[in-house]
């Protein structure tokens, strides 16, 4: 793909083009020596999107979340939240201004049980100066236990980790993301290790939760999925990913629908034995980039 092309502009969201953006990446760069992991994007998300990043393994989505969350630096570009520049801000200040993220692979402490890891989360958002104070006060096991109860893992909660399937996990690690009422959560493939049966429940406990732990404001949802059913069904926008670049950025049903998202992402080329084109090509067919998400 040419360095030259641009995102393709897809009708996006009334909200995305005239809200304040809560979160603003600008001309985000990222290599690793010669290897372009994300090249010029740009991409505005208004309170309460619910934007996926789809793309194959290795097209950029994962470096574009580490460095919205501190964990990459970008080479160059910049990262606003609610018109602050926070590019430059290391993970934990960045989850103190409301910026929170599960993973991939849950990050949980598999010998305690489950309260006493959202328990832990949410001690740890206290801050420095509460680090010795006794985390399980009346008032941290019942806000807790609420936070549990909405993700359906109240009953669970004093079983030890490691004895939980994988579906239960990733619930967990999204509940205690949750601990520091962020107002932008990041999901690193939310159902990846969740079964073809419970896929759908899973997301709909999450959406849900999520929806129950917001306060005035909305919370912003960014999530990385491969299941385009999941995509579907809980993305208001989608922005695809291919070579370290975004390709397309509009509302989820356009975007599947896009040519170069079905040859390049979904796998689904929109014209049977239709030949990759040229990167000339694809530089030249590259439609001007959307205003509102530039």
């Amino acid at each position: 793909m040419n360095n030259s092309q641009t995102s393709r502009a897809i009708p996006c969201a009334a909200a995305a083009q005239t809200a304040q953006p809560v979160l603003s990446a600008q001309g985000l760069q990222r290599t690793f020596g010669a290897v372009v992991a994300a090249a010029d994007v740009n991409i505005d998300v208004a309170a309460g999107e619910r934007l996926c990043l789809i793309g194959s393994n290795g097209a950029g989505k994962t470096t574009f979340v580490n460095m919205i969350t501190g964990y990459l630096k970008p080479s160059a570009g910049h990262i606003f939240l609610a018109g602050e520049d926070i590019t430059q801000r290391s993970p934990r200040e960045i989850t103190r201004r409301g910026v929170a993220r599960s993973f991939q692979i849950p990050q949980l402490c598999l010998p305690m049980t489950v309260l006493d890891n959202v328990l832990t989360a949410l001690h740890c958002g206290t801050g420095a100066s509460q680090f010795l104070k006794n985390a399980r006060d009346a008032n941290s096991v019942a806000q807790a236990m609420d936070l549990l109860a909405r993700f359906g893992l109240a009953h669970q909660a004093a079983r030890p980790v490691l004895e939980l399937p994988g579906g239960v996990r990733k619930l967990l690690d999204i509940a205690m993301a949750l601990t520091g009422q962020p107002r932008v959560l990041l999901l690193d493939e939310p159902t990846s290790g969740v079964s073809a049966d419970e896929k759908f429940s899973t997301m709909d406990t999450v959406m849900q939760a999520i929806e129950r732990s917001a306060g005035q404001t909305p919370v912003t949802v960014l999530f990385v999925e491969h299941d385009m059913d999941i995509v579907r069904r809980y993305a208001s926008r989608v922005a695809a990913f291919y070579s370290g670049r975004v390709i397309a950025d509009g509302l989820a049903k356009d975007v599947l629908t896009d040519g170069d998202v079905q040859r390049y992402v979904t796998g689904f080329a929109p014209v049977a034995g239709a030949a990759r084109p040229s990167n000339a090509a694809l530089a030249h067919d590259a439609p001007i980039a959307s205003k509102a998400h530039a």
